[in-house]
């Protein structure tokens, strides 16, 4: 669990902007509310945000925003995340936008100006005009980002049980491969009943569906490093053809994956 004393820092009534940028293996902090609205963009990694009883994904070149005083929780497993958290003094006739929490893409400007408070941490105040009026910048442009809404609300099974985490960080590493729910028990030293249990009783989701969901979620990133053309990207997740992957993506995410893609190339 992250340590969260911070979080007194963060509502001191004096402070406008505060921030804390951190890299951490994994991340895990329960329901919380703070008086001053975050802005949240990591920097690889998977992140699930929960608002609401809704399960947010952060997908890669994405921030989302949450306004003051909504209670959410934050968790990943991922090996290495770099979150860039941005907490900001709101007033009463701020701009709608400020009001309303969702997922929105950062094209690569923004995403330049997150990067480049990496070394910063703590209250951020006018005696150091320079961070301070780079993040009134910040706070200012982010009504223009209404258009980089992304469409739908992406969810993403996740484990807790720590068996769970091993096979799904090593599924994440072999998505290329057909690997069978027997496979896998075999592996790790489980039976395929076992196996089957542990993801009915800790996600509430099969084998298929799970897979399914870590394959979709790896595409999501790969689309957006705009790289790799999408059969290559079905290949690299682990689908044969193209239209198999697309149709799995529609499924999941009510999307194609072209229509991700132009989203990204747009921003651009």
């Amino acid at each position: 669990m992250l340590n969260t004393d911070y979080f007194t820092d963060i509502d001191n009534n004096e402070t406008e902007f505060y921030i804390r940028n951190l890299n951490l293996y994994k991340i895990e902090i329960s329901t919380h509310t703070h008086e001053k609205s975050q802005l949240l963009y990591a920097e690889g990694g998977i992140i699930h945000i929960f608002i609401n009883d809704k399960h947010w994904y952060l997908p890669a070149r994405c921030f989302i925003w949450i306004p003051a005083n909504t209670p959410h929780s934050i968790l990943s497993y991922s090996k290495s995340v770099d979150m860039y958290n941005f907490y900001f003094k709101m007033d009463k006739n701020e701009d709608d936008f400020y009001k309303k929490y969702n997922i929105y893409y950062a094209d690569d400007l923004l995403r330049e100006m997150f990067l480049f408070t990496k070394k910063w941490n703590g209250a951020i105040t006018t005696n150091d005009i320079v961070k301070y009026n780079f993040l009134k910048t910040i706070k200012s442009i982010l009504p223009e980002m209404e258009s980089s809404k992304i469409p739908v609300i992406l969810q993403h099974a996740f484990p807790k049980d720590k068996k769970l985490i091993e096979i799904a960080d090593y599924l994440k590493d072999n998505l290329e491969k057909n690997l069978t729910i027997d496979d896998i028990a075999k592996k790790f030293g489980l039976s395929s009943r076992t196996l089957s249990r542990k993801f009915k009783d800790g996600l509430g989701i099969n084998y298929v569906r799970f897979l399914r969901s870590l394959r979709i979620t790896k595409s999501f990133e790969l689309i957006s490093k705009n790289q790799y053309n999408m059969y290559e990207i079905a290949i690299m997740v682990g689908y044969n053809s193209l239209a198999s992957f697309s149709n799995v993506f529609y499924t999941v995410t009510g999307i194609r994956p072209t229509e991700y893609s132009k989203i990204t190339q747009k921003k651009k």
